[in-house]
């Protein structure tokens, strides 16, 4: 939240020692000054003399007529036997007036007897400068020069250098400016929980004594907790926009430098800070860089990171704590946060902020569609419907995946076809008509997602087909894409059994066709084995091993911890435990090589109708297993977009999914016991 505001870092008070910067043409005037010094003291005699230049003959001719009225010989030891003779001589003007004319005789030879002749007239002088002085002034401007040039150079930015070193230990975080952030709560949607929360804080910092007389008192932390784009910086954000009061931000990252203990000296002096700033705001993105659980990581127990961490929990609860600081924090990875830091005394509330639901879709495009030209047809509550599981920032890139679209279409407005398609990429990623696949791939990959599609729509407890196409699409050659009509909050076994079963279907439908296996399956057969790990390990789904627990259920992998783990579970459960994930598989298996078996006139036409428009929207595929035919769709792609079939649009109500039919000889599907 800090870029907006990286030019008010030096609002906190006065310059720091390290903080000059020097003009970057300077030594260029330098460079200038030196050599302009140089040609004035070189051609110093010459510009001196300004008289009318004669000859030598001349000036001889005139001293002998009695014509000079004085004149001086200048003695140059770096010029001689040549000298310089200059001064006046008589002559006359327009009118005839007598008037005295200077003149300069430049580089005279001078016999002795010529020097004695003129010196022996009172008109004429000599001036011979000191020659040691001279040369001693050369060559001290000279060093004088390379000395300038050396400390400008060298010493200069040395010294400065060793006062930057010092500020390393400052604190990075930047002063908020309130005319430069004009984000508020009315920015932010689809977390009402969190900004509910978050709010009090606000009040607060506007009018402690409301809480303070009925012996409140105000969290000393909030961390802020939710996977990566659900608004946790934005919401502090719109904080610092709502409160009067000072906003201090930092990202966990600027604690770590190079040299060691600068993160607990910066740590330190943001807190200093803040208490000049009482009461105050402080956040802290990405806390996790500084805040993992001390003692699992690879080091010794006194490395950079502990230091900080140290620091960081002294200074929100030690002895010299005081109130009015509220410190901020936000991150995606609550589990590796060291627990002291997590204690009430520091971090006494976390707020979740989850993934919107479908009214908090609506609001998110909303809020982000402002900026953005819709289209009269463009239904925001139909595309909130259609994005279950996306994030705020998911959101905001469909949107304007959308508006590029339409302007590469040069369409006036971003409408419903845009939408569609611009959320078929954001989840599964963009179309790759122009890979070159041979007729034996593409017909392979027909019956592969002919079988997906086939299962999917036959079995009970699956979510509703949303289309199923052969275009390669990110990173797969098809898709069956499945799009479910509420959000999941939880997972049911009959519906993870019937996913397994749909993600079986594609293989079963190459072999029972070709005769052959591909690796088109691979991530098929990773994500049902996944699926049916998770199911016996974690969700206690299975009857023979119960309602236990095996192994950690750890999202990512924390290192230290990962290395210290041993097995919670014998090698014979292990056993077991892989022996009942094979079962559910080959269950699942089993059953939809049954329903592919028994609807095998509906799979080819099924992959023929694939095979010919590419892609099929559900009402198509339904339609197909019901009645055994196919009903060409009347829209064409166009423009790089497919548009569905008006029967296969979402509607604001979804029609119910309809009964599986009976299967000859198998009865209506249902899942096999566990």
């Amino acid at each position: 939240m800090a870029d907006d505001n990286r030019k008010n870092q030096d609002d906190r008070g006065p310059r720091k020692p390290g903080d000059f910067k020097v003009p970057a043409n300077m030594w260029m005037i330098w460079i200038a000054i030196l050599a302009g010094i140089l040609l004035l003291m070189t051609f110093h005699g010459r510009f001196q003399s300004s008289g009318q230049p004669i000859s030598q003959y001349d000036f001889l001719q005139k001293f002998h007529a009695n014509q000079i009225a004085h004149a001086t010989i200048n003695y140059n030891p770096q010029n001689q036997p040549l000298t310089e003779i200059e001064g006046t001589f008589l002559g006359a003007d327009k009118e005839g007036k007598q008037v005295e004319v200077p003149f300069v005789v430049k580089d005279a030879l001078l016999t002795s007897k010529m020097q004695d002749e003129l010196l022996a007239s009172d008109k004429i002088s000599v001036s011979e400068p000191n020659a040691l002085l001279w040369s001693m002034g050369y060559e001290l401007l000279f060093f004088l020069g390379i000395g300038v040039l050396f400390w400008f150079f060298f010493i200069r930015q040395i010294k400065i250098a060793g006062k930057g070193a010092l500020s390393f230990g400052r604190s990075k975080a930047r002063l908020l400016a309130k005319e430069r952030n004009k984000t508020t709560f009315k920015n932010v949607a689809g977390i009402d929980e969190a900004i509910e929360e978050v709010s009090e804080l606000v009040e607060f910092l506007k009018d402690p004594k409301k809480f303070q007389k009925l012996g409140g008192r105000i969290p000393k932390g909030v961390l802020m907790v939710g996977p990566p784009g659900t608004g946790k910086t934005l919401l502090a954000k719109a904080i610092a926009g709502e409160a009067d009061a000072s906003f201090f931000s930092i990202s966990g990252s600027d604690f770590v430098e190079m040299f060691v203990g600068v993160g607990a000296s910066r740590v330190r002096d943001m807190f200093e800070q803040a208490r000049k700033n009482v009461p105050c705001l402080v956040f802290i993105d990405e806390i996790d860089a500084v805040g993992r659980s001390r003692g699992h990581g690879l080091g010794g127990g006194n490395d950079e990171r502990e230091q900080t961490l140290n620091a960081l929990l002294v200074e929100m609860d030690g002895f010299d704590t005081q109130e009015g600081i509220i410190i901020i924090a936000a991150t995606n990875r609550p589990d590796v946060l060291d627990p002291a830091l997590l204690r009430p005394g520091r971090f006494d509330r976390q707020v979740v902020v989850n993934l919107p639901d479908v009214r908090g879709r609506e609001a998110i495009l909303k809020v982000h569609a402002k900026n953005v030209k819709l289209a009269p047809e463009a239904d925001l509550s139909i595309i909130a419907r259609g994005t279950p599981g996306y994030s705020g920032a998911e959101l905001a890139n469909l949107l304007n995946e959308a508006a590029l679209l339409a302007a590469r279409l040069n369409k006036r407005a971003v409408g419903m076809a845009e939408l569609e398609e611009a959320r078929d990429k954001v989840r599964w990623g963009r179309e790759r008509r122009s890979l070159a696949m041979t007729d034996e791939e593409k017909k392979c990959t027909a019956w592969h997602e002919a079988g997906h599609a086939l299962v999917n729509v036959l079995l009970e407890h699956t979510h509703p087909l949303h289309k199923v196409t052969i275009i390669p699409r990110g990173q797969s050659l098809g898709s069956t894409m499945q799009l479910p009509e509420k959000d999941i909050l939880s997972r049911r076994r009959k519906e993870m059994l019937d996913d397994i079963a749909v993600t079986m279907a594609g293989r079963i439908a190459e072999e029972i066709v070709s005769g052959d296996i591909s690796t088109g399956a691979a991530m098929d057969i990773q994500q049902a084995t996944a699926m049916a790990r998770a199911m016996v390990c974690q969700y206690g789904m299975s009857d023979k091993l119960g309602m236990v627990q095996y192994g950690n259920d750890d999202e990512y992998v924390f290192l230290g911890r990962e290395m210290a783990r041993t097995k919670v579970y014998s090698e014979s459960t292990a056993r077991e435990i892989d022996e009942e994930i094979k079962r559910i598989i080959d269950e699942a298996y089993h059953r939809a090589q049954k329903i592919i078996l028994n609807y095998r006139d509906k799979l080819e036409i099924l992959a023929n109708a694939l095979l010919e428009h590419e892609t099929l929207d559900r009402v198509q595929v339904e339609d197909i297993i019901r009645t055994g035919t196919f009903t060409p769709p009347p829209a064409k792609p166009q423009g790089g977009v497919i548009l569905s079939a008006p029967a296969g649009t979402p509607l604001p109500e979804t029609p119910p999914k309809p009964a599986p039919p009976k299967l000859p000889g198998l009865g209506t599907p249902a899942p096999a016991p566990v």
